[in-house]
This record gives C-alpha cells, structure tokens and sequence, in this order.
C-alpha cells in the first residue's frame, strides 16, 4: 500500500512568517527541504492591507488580489517581489508586502521553477508549468474571443480543485472549482456567496475542461490541483453545531487549510499549522477581505486531519447540517512511503 509519494511536503509547499522592513529584505524559507516558489500569496497579518498574488508564469512584477476583482497590476520591478530565490523570495521597498509596521505571511507554492511549455490539449493553447508530483499546474492563455474553448491543464487526471482569474486586463471575479463535488457551480474567491451556476468552468475530464469565459482575450491566469494522497486533499465536511464538531480525515498533519461554506455566505476562513499555536487558537484571514487576522481558529490541526470545534454560531466554519469544503496541504503525511508512522501531535 502506498501511504505517500511525498514524504517530505516542504519540498513542494511552505508558509513563510516575516516581519516588513520598510526597504528591501529576503526572506528564506525553514522547511526540511529547499523551495524555490512559484505561487506566492502575501497576506499582511496586523493591518489592513489587499491581498497580494504573484506567479513566475506572469512574471513576478504582476500581482493580483484575491479579494477584489481588479485587473492585473504591474508594479515597478523595484517595489514588491523582486526575486525568486532557491529558498524563498526577496522584497522591494514597497508598504505592501513589506511595511516596516507589520507582519506578514507568505504561502508558497512550487511548480516548474517558472519553465514552462505549450499544452495544445484543447482548443486554445496554454502556456504552462507543472509540478506532477505535486499535482499543480500554472496555466496562462490568451483566448480567441469565442464564447468558450477547452483548455488542458496537464495533471494527467481530472482536477480537484481550480483558482482561475480571467480578462487579467480588466474587471472580473475570480472562478472556484471544486470538479468531484459540482460540475457546473462555482464560488467566488473574492466574494463571501456560496456556489452558484456559472458560465465559466465545466465538461472537467483528465486532460482538459471546458471554459466559457476562458477564451476572453485578455488572458487568464488558473492554478489547479489533485488529490495527491498524504499531501493534498480537497473534499468536503458538514457541520455539526457544536464544540464537538466534526473531524476531518486527510492523511496527513495540515500545513495550509481553508474552508469555505458550501452553499451559504460565508467567509474564506484560512488557517496555517505556524499560525495556529497553540492548536485552535490561532487568527483567521479572509482569503476575499482585506482584514488583519481576527477571532479564532476553533480548529485543531492533528497529525492525520483537523478537527472543528466552533460552535452552531460560527456560520463560516461550522453550522449544524450546512456543507463546508475544503483545502489542505500537508506539514507531513500520516505516514510516510515506508509505512512509518509520524509523531503526533
């Protein structure tokens, strides 16, 4: 039985806490294995302050924000991230990320080290990079203005989970899919609503998926993943009402979760095993509000899952019946690809 394909997670997904500086600084990242990222999402933790996105597909210089639906911005190379390095990334001088009054986090993901090549699986080519044993994929295309196009996202098996931005040069929300769970419902990641029959994404299969909006030829950014046992899972709970609330099996200790309630408004709750400590009290980011980290975690972050502990009145992460879903990123799996267990926490 294969437990894991990854026994070290860090190779592949990091969080990385740091204080701004106010002028320029580089940030090395602590995990077990080096990593040199791809997807980074900079969040300030004691003020108020956007959301920050960046990927070596759209080069660095580029951000954009997970809670608003602005166009891309272009930022003076100088100013926000100004390098990706081997293990981590170096700042510019710019009060966002880096203000010497606050405190920041930095998930980040790897991919291809920013190589990337044309997927021509569908009707619209793709430049992209892929991290296949991770379950990533970076996609960027530009459409031909019709009202859809098939695009492939070279995981080699159906999605499980999908960011996408489309019409980087204009306003427009971001797209959530969740494929195993709705076929042709989305969430917004920049609005608290629940899913909603979109347009957008559909007819998912293990090379391509449909994308009505995908052929707009402003461009479109994705980031899609898949379930890969004792690093990432993307699935579902239901809530309980109460401080016994439900646990949640993902084969591995967390390192990076958010939750999101399925069909009611609700926040994009995010989590993090270096935030959370001690287990469950850690603060709260909204992936689609510009808020310092705020209240409670109410969940503990085991060695094989988390488990809620909120009660009937936290809407966002535990109302009694309501359907939640899920993404989580291992710190280490259950247990490893020798079948040893890990220490629990």
């Amino acid at each position: 039985m294969a437990y894991t394909t990854i026994d070290d997670p860090s190779a592949h997904f990091q969080t990385a806490l740091y204080s701004g500086n106010g002028s320029t600084q580089s940030i090395t990242n602590d995990g077990n294995s080096d990593l040199q990222p791809d997807w980074l999402w900079f969040k300030s933790r004691n003020s108020t302050q956007v959301h920050q996105l960046f990927d070596t597909s759209r080069g660095i210089a580029k951000s954009l924000r997970s809670n608003g639906n602005d166009a891309e911005n272009t930022d003076d190379p100088n100013d926000r991230l100004t390098a990706i390095n081997s293990d981590g990334f170096t700042l510019g001088d710019d009060g966002n990320p880096n203000n010497g009054s606050n405190t920041y986090v930095c998930w980040q993901w790897k991919a291809n080290g920013g190589t990337t090549s044309t997927n021509s699986d569908g009707t619209v080519d793709v430049t992209i990079q892929v991290n296949s044993t991770a379950g990533f994929s970076i996609m960027k295309w530009n459409g031909n203005g019709n009202t859809s196009g098939t695009v492939g996202h070279g995981l080699g098996a159906k999605p499980d989970f999908i960011v996408e931005k489309y019409g980087l040069d204009g306003t427009s929300n971001w797209g959530v899919a969740f494929p195993a769970l709705e076929t042709s419902k989305l969430l917004t990641l920049n609005s608290t609503s629940g899913f909603a029959t979109a347009s957008g994404l559909s007819g998912y299969n293990t090379t391509v998926w449909t994308d009505g909006n995908g052929a707009a030829t402003g461009g479109t950014i994705a980031y899609a993943f898949k379930n890969i046992q004792g690093y990432s899972k993307f699935g579902k709970y239901t809530g309980t009402g109460n401080s016994d609330g439900p646990f949640v099996y993902t084969g591995f200790k967390p390192a990076w979760l958010m939750i999101k309630r399925k069909e009611g408004s609700g926040y994009w709750v995010m989590l993090d095993s270096k935030r959370n400590t001690p287990n469950g009290t850690g603060k709260r980011l909204g992936a689609q509000a510009t808020d310092a980290e705020y209240g409670s975690a109410n969940v503990d972050i085991v060695s094989n899952g988390f488990k809620v502990r909120a009660s009937n009145s936290d809407s966002d992460t535990n109302l009694n019946g309501d359907d939640y879903v899920f993404m989580a990123f291992a710190e280490h799996p259950f247990v490893s690809s020798e079948g040893v267990p890990v220490t629990a926490r």
